[in-house]
This record gives structure tokens, C-alpha cells and sequence, in this order.
């Protein structure tokens, strides 16, 4: 399975998420600060993960997103779920309809490769994500929190919020 940029942007947008979940809810302005990517795009992948039920939005000064669940209970396949079909198999030389009874020549070798990434998604969980690589989500919560300094001038003169 090869995701599209949109689903990568939703799966490290949701990891930086759950990183940050003891800081509160996290703003689109920190999350792109962390991926170095644009602010709109991500809030358009935001919100669909929200109507997707993966996140909830929550409004006000104090607002931004958090997970909708425990990180051990999400699935990174429910994260990719509204950008990529998880459970379906795609052909690895693009043919429109490539199945068991119409094979296409990489069709028997590439079914039990597709399974196992497919297995992978649905089995592992952004907590394991979390658990597998502290650093990087120490590196992410440090961006943010930096970014709120930044962005309240009050916390950036020594008060502490």
C-alpha cells in the first residue's frame, strides 16, 4: 500500500497529536510547525479526521485537537481510513480490475505482501508509534511548545501557562 501525501500528512499530524496529548489540545499552528507544511491544507486534513471521529475539535482560545480515543485503541488504518482504502487490495501494475478469478502477472506474489501491509495497518496502533520512537515525539512536543512561547508573548517573559 502506498499512501498518499494526504494520508501521511494525517498519520504524522495524528502521532504529533497524541505526543502532545499532556499539553492539552493541540492547535493547527503547532502541528504545522512541526511538519513544516501548510496550515490550510493541514486544516482541511484535520477536520476530516474529525468528522471521521479519529479527533475531536475543540473550540476557544484554549482550543485545537486531540484524539478521540486512547492512542491504544487507534488504529493507524481508522487514521488513513478517509484518505486511502485500507482493507483493498490495489494492483501492483495498476490494472483497473485484478482479482483471484482476473490475476495480473505480479497478482500471486503481491497478495501476500499486500496482506502483511495490510495487517500491519489495521494491527498496529499510534501508541506502539509512540512507544517505538520517544525521541522524535519529544522532539515534536519541544517544536510545539515553542511555537506557543512564541505565538503568547505572556509565556515567553517567564509566566508559566
Amino acid at each position: 500500500m502506498w499512501l498518499s501525501s494526504t494520508a501521511k500528512q494525517a498519520l504524522h499530524a495524528v502521532v504529533c497529536i497524541a505526543g502532545s496529548a499532556d499539553d492539552g489540545p493541540v492547535r493547527v499552528d503547532d502541528i504545522a510547525a512541526v511538519m513544516d507544511c501548510p496550515r490550510n491544507y493541514l486544516s482541511k486534513t484535520l477536520h476530516i479526521l474529525a468528522r471521521a471521529g479519529v479527533l475531536r475539535s475543540v473550540r476557544g482560545p484554549k482550543g485545537g485537537f486531540r484524539l478521540s480515543m486512547s492512542p491504544d485503541r487507534l488504529s493507524l488504518a481508522r487514521v488513513i481510513a478517509p484518505f486511502e482504502p485500507v482493507a483493498e487490495r490495489r494492483c501492483l501494475v495498476g490494472r483497473a480490475t485484478c482479482s483471484d478469478a482476473r490475476p495480473c502477472a505480479a497478482h500471486e506474489r503481491w497478495a501476500g505482501v499486500a496482506d502483511r501491509v495490510n495487517e500491519f495497518f489495521t494491527g498496529t496502533t499510534i501508541a506502539m508509534l509512540l512507544k517505538d520512537n520517544p525521541r522524535a515525539t519529544e522532539e515534536a512536543r519541544a517544536v510545539i511548545r515553542s511555537v506557543r512561547r512564541h505565538s503568547n508573548p505572556r509565556l515567553s517573559h517567564g509566566s508559566v501557562a
